[in-house]
């Protein structure tokens, strides 16, 4: 398996991956998620573009994208009078493709994502991840990860 950045070439199979991740979110939370296409080809494109909005690419022998990790850099300014003025990754969505799970794809791409933060002098990587999502908050979990804040909601 290598490590890359996603490519246009890719846009098909992350749109097959993206398909995927929305489908375990409709399905665990219907009343928030539609069942649709989360990115228009033009928007990937531009953000495959994007250097603040990388996509990583874990692909196998052949060039097949098996999972990816879509993350952003945010950063507190220096003036802001409560964040310390630090560089986060932010990881907006990590997936594995259903055929290549339980072959430790999503653990090799989420410790490259952590190498690549690190080399580049970010402080923390983050991510939200939805609490009908069990087998990803245990995979989170199992790689290191901690819960830093919490978000809440009452339906009314």
């Amino acid at each position: 398996m290598k490590f890359r950045r996603a490519l246009e070439k890719d846009i098909p199979q992350i749109h097959e991956l993206l398909r995927q991740v929305n489908l375990v979110h409709h399905i665990g939370r219907p009343d928030l998620f539609k069942k649709a296409n989360k990115y228009t080809d033009d928007e990937l494109a531009v953000i495959l573009k994007d250097d603040t909005r990388p996509i990583f690419a874990a692909v196998d022998e052949n060039d097949v994208m098996l999972g990816y990790s879509f993350c952003v850099h945010q950063e507190h300014p220096a003036d802001d009078n409560l964040m310390m003025p630090i560089k986060t990754l932010y990881i907006d969505d990590l997936c594995v493709d259903e055929n290549a799970r339980g072959q430790h794809v999503g653990k090799q791409l989420y410790n490259y994502v952590l190498s690549w933060a690190k080399e580049k002098g970010y402080y923390n990587v983050t991510l939200n991840v939805w609490t009908c999502n069990e087998s990803a908050m245990k995979f989170y979990e199992s790689v290191g990860m901690t819960p830093y804040k919490i978000g809440m909601e009452q339906i009314l």
